[in-house]
């Protein structure tokens, strides 16, 4: 099996030391850079397999970092915040970062975290996607393509398309679209697709579906998934 390579950004010293030697010791293959534009240019040259970005570091922030980096790929991103209640979270998850890790954090913890999101990342459908048409689907009648109104979901190519032209969207929003589509008219909790998409079998923070949803909404309209208060979101049949 190949190595994964992990680009992490930290201006720390200690945490960066520490924290590579970790991850190391986990099997990973680790550049760690001191700063934003650092690590820039390593994502360039080396286009790791995942980015771990600490939200304050010098010369481009990590906020600003992930947005260059979501500009030119779908690499997972997860970002390193200090503060669980930091509005850099919202921050880092609307410039298109997968996850947050807050700091400080336990080894395990972030190892975890990073397999989810590679899991997750490996296999962006998954089987359980692959022939679900749901009640309120309507199937065009070709293969693993769904249609909702002028949106159209191809579970096998992984593409979506809106009046006929592609929608373009990470891993973590296509898995996300799918989850819905899979099911469309039926409310899902956050929980449920804290589960389903972002693969934790523990309490997770809600913000990470809830900006992953408005992301997701300015992508395919913003009235085709409905918020149902107090439950959840739903698909629009």
């Amino acid at each position: 099996m190949a190595e994964t390579h992990v680009l992490f950004v930290e201006d720390d010293d200690v945490i960066r030391e520490a924290t590579t030697l970790a991850l190391e010791r986990d099997g990973f293959v680790v550049t760690a850079m001191p700063d934003g534009l650092s690590g820039l240019e390593s994502f360039r040259a080396n286009r790791p397999d995942i980015a771990l970005l600490d939200v304050m570091v010098p010369g481009m922030d990590g906020v600003s970092l992930c947005r260059r980096i979501r500009d030119e790929s779908t690499v997972p991103v997860i970002m390193l915040s200090a503060r669980a209640d930091s509005i850099d979270v919202v921050l880092g998850l609307e410039a298109g970062a997968d996850d947050y890790v807050t700091k400080p954090f336990d080894g395990s913890v972030l190892v975890a975290r990073i397999r989810a999101v590679l899991r997750r990342f490996g296999h962006a459908g998954g089987a359980r996607y692959g022939a679900s048409t749901g009640s309120g689907a309507d199937d065009s009648g070709e293969r693993g393509v769904l249609s909702f109104g002028d949106l159209e979901v191809d579970t096998e190519g992984m593409e979506v398309r809106r009046s006929g032209s592609p929608v373009a969207l990470t891993p973590t929003e296509m898995r996300l679209l799918l989850e819905f589509s899979s099911a469309p008219g039926t409310v899902l909790s956050r929980d449920r697709l804290l589960e389903r998409v972002w693969d934790y079998d523990w309490g997770g923070d809600t913000r990470v579906v809830d900006v992953h949803v408005q992301r997701l909404r300015t992508k395919i309209g913003q009235d085709r998934i409905e918020t149902v208060r107090g439950f959840g979101y739903k698909l629009k049949a």
